[in-house]
């Protein structure tokens, strides 16, 4: 069974559960990237996503060689960015084909997915999407247990 971890991170949460995900599963992993840098200043960089969000902004990403066809499951990870994917995820998500792919989505947040998991299953059209995994920080410090994020990944076929 071959699978994938896909994740955009901003400030590394996103980034770290993916990693640690790939590595349980032995997956390839690969990373959106968007062209456009962002601010590092926190405050500044929620006031551009809060932003993007409302305006359906989608940022150029740097190309990415995948087929998702030739994979049996797909993790797909995403900060939460007032209160749904960012904006890069979205972006992702519509250069690809998802008929038939099955998608286990996890979101790294402060407290709340928002709209989060209604939204990634209207825009995975024609997938099947398993229910969002919520993964609470609390700035860089992992919040939800670590044994309920095995378990979750010990799920993942």
């Amino acid at each position: 069974m071959k699978k994938l971890v896909v994740y955009y991170s901003c400030g590394g949460n996103t980034r770290a559960v993916a990693n640690r995900v790939a590595a349980a599963l032995g997956a390839d992993l690969a990373e959106i990237r968007t062209v456009k840098t962002y601010p590092d200043d926190y405050d500044v960089l929620v006031g551009l996503g809060k932003k993007e969000v409302e305006s359906g902004y989608m940022p150029q990403l740097y190309p990415m060689q995948l087929d998702l066809s030739a994979y049996d499951a797909i993790v797909l990870g995403t900060p939460v960015w007032w209160y749904t994917y960012a904006p890069a995820v979205k972006t992702f998500m519509a250069s690809q084909k998802w008929k038939g792919v099955h998608v286990y989505p996890f979101a790294t947040n402060g407290g709340w997915l928002g709209r989060t998991p209604s939204e990634l299953k209207k825009a995975l059209r024609g997938a099947l999407v398993e229910q969002v995994f919520s993964i609470k920080f609390d700035g860089n410090v992992m919040k939800t247990p670590e044994s309920e994020l095995k378990e979750w990944i010990s799920n993942i076929r």
